[in-house]
């Protein structure tokens, strides 16, 4: 039985039988205060090639009461079975469908997802469809490639409001709110939320053109002071100024809404016309421009998927990383280039987070060309990963280099004309590219997008007795890829700058740029023969290429006493990012990174750089340390931490970084005692905020330490009785170091399904503590006891919490390797549990490693 999975194979043959024109969708949620189901009445037309064919349309639902094909009532008994509706004997030609069913209100951010307000205990609801969702709403055809037009009517309780892909009506008497019909889209961008949400509405005008677009952004009323509408504004029409420039195609739908909305399991979703955004992004409390640089790169990368995912859609889900890739990076390249934007350092951000998310997920056994084999939905919904999203963009910033820009934008400026709401495949984008270009792309996409694995970049260089260099080349290798991984390791042809630096007024200083292409073992670089040596020879300079970089032995030395003195903030992220994959390889031992960090960390004025850096010390020292030196590592860390906590400007971002970064490790009395005075208020630390989520982050470590109890979490969330109080109460609860909160956390999650999405993920994270090790050890066999039966039983977003969550990745051992092994061998898992499991697993691997080379390193 398929479950509610679905094959790529029957895809085809559905779409190859059928044409989608229409849905009519009427919903009934006027008792969604008090939750339950609701009454969802489908009726679609389409047309079928083959008259007494069969087919099926797609639904999850507790019950269906009526089932109309052509005017014949159906068996809803007989066709509706396993999330499908069998739909017999159809007519060549039109065909209507009716269906009526009581769909169910969730709690775990798919499907229509209702959350009620502590503040206001007001219902607030809104879908999440991708990828497969659509279907727990109403009766679809539920795969990207049978567009359709969508007319929802919706009843809703007196005083709500409710937002849908096309133009919200004048607020009805009847409380029933009529949409006009959308373009022809794909299901899994549809979308309706509803409730009485606050917004604030404005309008974006182009000038040249006369083009008028209405904007809105909408939140609860329980966040709305802390709305900064104009800012989010601000972002958004530097958005729509230059993607309409750079596509050279008006933005494709009738108005656009940004909605804020609670327990949202991704950053946001590219709805057409009505975007989805975690409500985390209306900042409660003082955030660094860190944070708001984040939030201007996912308002970006959705209003991108408006021409790239939602005007022109994928065919079928492999080609998923190109709508993700293509959303990625042309928002950072928005940020980096249009006019007036505040985040000119964005290709900075992109090479510290994005990249070493993507070098990281290339590494697990799991690895998949980018262009991966897609074979059912549940392949998909495990491929939301770091391929997808960030190698996937980073080959794309290599191909525009590769083609140049003006080819590239020349290129989809065809595409988008040419396909406007219809469906691709990677091929129609290559073939108007090349094109454009004038390049041949085959080769390239058969290396970069069809094969697996990172290459690894490094200088040859030899010098006469004067420093003058005599010969300069790149080779390239192309490590074994991970046991397990399928393919074979494969040289790719690199599109690269190399960086020359020289020490000048304390600053290390380009005087030089060459770009070529690099291809196969070893390139020749004869330009730079008979030069003098630079002081840092940086290949991958301005992070054009996907590759590990590795640093000659006297540019290495140089950059480990003065990596902290480059004069701009990316080629500081480049060697950070380096040293960080030296570590994790095993090749640069932790104590030899905290010592590396502690030695540059002060000159790094990027403050997201410098906040990965405290991410990664905490996470290598965690890890990566040898046991035995572990709590000298963390003491040295955390003194200096503190002490950069009071050198820090008096409120600057910096100061609120390092508070956090201290909070997060404080272990001795003495620290624990700041952290209590910080959150009573008998010590002050200039310009340091103690707002509400600072508060949170103080006692969250004294909840870890034993120093705050049941009492002191109650009266923290007596001080703040929001959604977001309630899930840091609950992290708090989770992570206290007894066994009867272990116990208590532990049955919450696994033995009962009740909690909401985000209160479940607060509990993981608090359940999992690195200080905590003796109480964790009892729960790994206890893991592989329960984790099968909760992925055959939750739905995939709750069950992949748990299954990643839980895993026993602080036990990092022998054991637990041997114990996943033997799951493995056994439990007969999905395949997308195995990988899951499988990838939690190279990850201890990878820490028993690293710990015996900081035990092997001298202190």
């Amino acid at each position: 039985m398929p479950g509610t999975n679905l094959t790529r194979e029957e895809a085809q043959q559905r779409a190859r039988l059928l044409t989608v024109d229409s849905y009519e969708i009427e919903l009934d949620l006027s008792g969604a205060q008090e939750g339950g189901t609701y009454r969802s009445v489908t009726t679609v037309r389409f047309d079928a090639a083959e008259a007494g064919a069969a087919s099926f349309i797609d639904l999850v639902a507790p019950a269906v009461h009526e089932v109309v094909l052509n005017g014949t009532s159906l068996d809803a008994a007989e066709v509706f079975q396993d999330s499908r509706i069998a739909l017999p004997a159809l007519a060549a030609g039109r065909n209507e469908l009716r269906v009526v069913a009581d769909c169910a209100y969730t709690n775990t951010g798919e499907g229509l997802h209702r959350f009620v307000d502590p503040v206001d205990q007001q219902a607030y609801l809104y879908t999440q469809f991708e990828v497969p969702d659509a279907r727990r709403v109403f009766a679809s055809f539920e795969q990207p490639d049978l567009k359709a037009t969508f007319r929802f009517t919706v009843k809703a309780p007196e005083g709500w409001t409710v937002i849908s892909n096309s133009p919200t009506p004048e607020r009805p008497a009847d409380h029933v709110w009529r949409f006009e019909p959308t373009p022809r889209i794909s299901t899994y961008i549809t979308a309706l939320i509803a409730g009485p949400y606050h917004a604030v509405h404005s309008t974006y005008e182009n000038k040249a053109t006369g083009q008028s677009v209405p904007l809105g952004i909408y939140c609860r009323p329980s966040l709305a002071e802390f709305l900064d509408a104009d800012a989010i504004f601000e972002v958004t029409r530097q958005g729509f100024d230059w993607f309409q420039e750079k596509f050279d195609y008006a933005y494709p739908f009738a108005k656009y809404d940004q909605l804020f909305v609670p327990e949202f399991n991704a950053g946001a979703m590219e709805n057409a016309g009505a975007v989805t955004i975690r409500d985390q992004y209306v900042f409660r409390s003082k955030v660094t421009d860190a944070a708001y640089e984040v939030r201007a790169e996912t308002i970006l990368h959705e209003l991108a998927h408006m021409w790239f995912g939602d005007l022109v859609t994928m065919e079928w889900w492999n080609d998923l990383w190109l709508n993700e890739s293509f959303a990625t990076y042309t928002s950072i390249a928005c940020q980096a280039y249009a006019p007036g934007s505040k985040w000119p350092h964005s290709w900075t951000t992109f090479a510290n987070s994005m990249k070493t998310w993507a070098y990281r997920q290339d590494q697990l056994p799991s690895t998949h060309p980018i262009m991966a084999e897609i074979r059912d939905l549940d392949d998909v919904l495990v491929n939301f990963d770091g391929i997808t999203y960030a190698k996937g963009a980073s080959v794309l910033k290599q191909l525009v280099a590769y083609v140049g820009m003006e080819a590239f934008f020349s290129g989809v400026q065809a595409y988008f004309k040419q396909h406007a709401f219809g469906n691709t495949r990677l091929s129609d984008l290559l073939g108007a590219l090349e094109k454009t270009s004038g390049r041949d792309l085959k080769a390239w996409s058969k290396a970069w997008l069809e094969t697996a694995g990172i290459n690894v970049l490094r200088p040859e260089i030899t010098t006469d007795a004067a420093g003058v260099i005599t010969s300069f080349a790149v080779k390239q290798q192309a490590p074994a890829l991970p046991a397990g991984a399928k393919g074979e390791p494969t040289l790719r042809p690199h599109r690269i700058a190399i960086g020359l630096y020289e020490h000048e007024s304390g600053k290390l200083v380009r005087k030089d740029r060459i770009e070529l292409d690099v291809d196969g073992e070893l390139t020749e670089v004869p330009q730079l023969v008979g030069r003098a040596r630079p002081a840092v020879v940086l290949l991958n300079d301005d992070d054009l290429s996907y590759a590990k970089v590795r640093l000659d032995a006297e540019s290495l030395a140089t950059v480990t006493q003065h990596l902290g003195d480059f004069a701009e903030s990316l080629p500081r992220a480049l060697c950070w990012a380096s040293a960080w994959d030296m570590t994790r390889d095993g090749e640069l031992a932790t104590r030899d990174y905290l010592d590396l960090v502690l030695s540059g960390i002060a000159k790094e004025s990027d403050i997201g750089v410098v906040q990965s850096l405290h991410r990664q010390v905490k996470l290598a020292l965690d890890l990566y340390a040898a046991p035995t030196w572990r709590e000298t590592g963390l003491a040295k860390w955390t003194e200096a931490a503190l002490e950069g906590l009071h050198s820090a400007v008096p409120g600057s971002d910096h100061q609120l970084a390092w508070a956090r970064a201290f909070a997060a490790t404080a272990r001795t009395d003495a620290q624990l005692d700041l952290l209590a005075a910080l959150l009573d208020g008998t010590k002050i630390i200039e310009g340091l905020a103690v707002d509400t989520e600072l508060r949170w982050d103080l006692l969250g470590r004294l909840a870890a330490t034993g120093r705050a109890d049941e009492k002191a979490i109650a009266a923290e969330l007596e001080r703040d009785k929001t959604s977001a109080g309630e899930q840091h109460a609950a992290w708090a609860r989770a992570a206290r170091p007894t066994a009867e909160a272990k116990a208590e956390a532990w049955a919450s999650v696994v033995e009962s399904d009740k909690l909401p999405n985000a209160v479940q993920e607060s509990v993981i994270g608090g359940f999992q503590q690195s200080d905590q090790r003796e109480l964790l050890a009892a729960y790994s066999e206890k893991y592989f006891a329960m984790v099968k039966d909760v992925w055959d039983q939750r739905s995939h977003e709750m069950a992949q919490q748990i299954a990643v969550g839980l895993y026993p990745s602080l036990l990092v051992s022998q054991e637990t390797l041997d114990a996943t092994d033997a799951w493995l061998a056994s439990a007969e898992p999905s395949a997308a549990l195995r990988r899951l499991v499988t990838e939690c697993r190279s990850g201890v691997e990878r820490a028993l490693k690293a710990q015996a080379a900081d035990a092997a390193a001298t202190s």
